[in-house]
């Protein structure tokens, strides 16, 4: 079988893979080379450099957010679907995901999402700032729950396989609370703990003060 000719997708490609494997430390157009089975110098033909290349992993992830956004749906039904989405790619690709929310991008891919959460908050009444705001602190909800879904953040996380607090060894004296809830805090339902943070979310920016019915 013919290998697929070197293109810019295919280096893109692989270096999501490396990624996802090893981080985004372990990427460098020397290791792409190597993976790819090709010269170096050849990878410069496509890609000008590692920030370029690091610039495209973030918008080929960005690309494979899939919007079902109905215009005529309520504001809080589409910001619901957006934050699912971009929850999706972050499920996917979760260490892609943390390139993509530290990079700049201005390429359609990288804006189209930004410009559709903020078209819905300004159509629910919110102002620039306020819209602007609400964007971050969404974008910063999905991120520490996906942290925490692939295990980065240990703390409020549950423990690794599937192992239940071991309450012989907490002093209900002085953690009357964590003793009593040892159980929960030993299991976690990633799904049900995303909804349950999106509906918190959605409820407090719908009674914000500075938000406008529109007419």
């Amino acid at each position: 079988m013919p290998t697929e000719p070197l293109s810019r997708h295919r280096i893109v490609a692989a270096a999501i893979e490396l990624i996802e494997r090893e981080g985004a430390d372990a990427v460098s157009m020397r290791r792409i080379a190597a993976d790819l089975g090709v010269g170096v110098m050849s990878l410069y033909n496509h890609v000008p450099n590692k920030d370029a290349l690091l610039d495209g992993v973030a918008e080929a992830v960005l690309s494979e957010i899939e919007f079902t956004d109905d215009p005529a749906a309520h504001w809080t039904d589409r910001v619901r679907a957006q934050a699912r989405a971009f929850r999706q790619i972050a499920h996917d690709h979760p260490r892609s995901t943390m390139l993509v929310i530290s990079r700049q991008l201005h390429s359609t891919a990288g804006l189209l999402p930004v410009e559709r959460a903020l078209a819905t908050l300004r159509g629910a009444g919110f102002d620039g700032v306020d819209a602007v705001r609400m964007l971050r602190m969404f974008i910063a909800f999905i991120v520490g729950t996906l942290l925490r879904e692939v295990g980065v953040t240990p703390t409020f996380a549950p423990p690794e396989h599937g192992r239940a607090v071991d309450v012989d060894k907490i002093d209900p004296a002085l953690f009357p609370e964590v003793s009593a809830l040892a159980k929960p805090l030993g299991h976690c339902d990633h799904e049900a703990e995303f909804e349950f943070g999106l509906e918190l979310l959605i409820q407090a920016i719908a009674v914000h003060p500075g938000r406008r019915e529109r007419t």
